[in-house]
């Protein structure tokens, strides 16, 4: 696995790249070469916070650990991808007990207005890929968002699930009039 750490409002000295570095090892063992990790170190008033994130065969592991000491929160981010890791597997192989899912990322194969003006703030941009809804909803809880944008593999029109306020998911089908 590749990475790419970068600070914001903060330093980056070659000790907390190589703290970094040693604490993200953890996570080779996980994914192949081809693989970039995205480290975010950043301070904000009195806080620390580092942000993991690992987009890998259309999915992506993410996760964001605050705190006071930035070489104490390095353990407790790798443990929460870690954790996600697991959770993913856990449920592919569930899922796919005795079938081969094209969907199976690298490191399965080989271990099993009224008057407001609205500000946007942040644009993101992603690619999508065709997957079920039932896939879409895993990837939703992976990144911890309470909604996913996805492409419908069988119609091929974009669609979102979003989880409701009672546990259960919904599925919005846009259609154009």
């Amino acid at each position: 696995m590749k990475y790419n750490i970068s600070g914001k409002n903060i330093e980056l000295t070659a000790a907390l790249e190589n703290a970094v570095e040693e604490k993200i090892v953890k996570l080779d063992k996980y994914f192949n070469d081809s693989v970039m990790a995205q480290i975010t170190l950043s301070v904000e008033k009195l806080s620390h916070i580092i942000e993991i994130t690992i987009p890998f065969n259309g999915s992506v592991l993410r996760a964001e650990v605050e705190g006071k000491n930035m070489y104490n929160i390095m353990d407790d981010a790798v443990a929460v991808i870690e954790k996600q890791i697991n959770k993913y597997k856990n449920r592919l192989r569930d899922k796919h007990r005795n079938t081969v899912s094209e969907f199976t990322p690298s490191f399965l194969e080989e271990d099993e207005n009224d008057g407001v003006t609205l500000k946007i703030e942040k644009t993101k941009k992603f690619a999508i890929k065709p997957m079920s809804a039932e896939e879409a909803v895993l990837q939703m809880e992976l990144v911890g968002h309470n909604f996913f944008v996805y492409l419908d593999g069988e119609t091929e029109e974009v669609n979102v699930v979003y989880k409701r306020k009672n546990g259960t998911y919904g599925l919005i089908e846009p259609v154009l009039e």
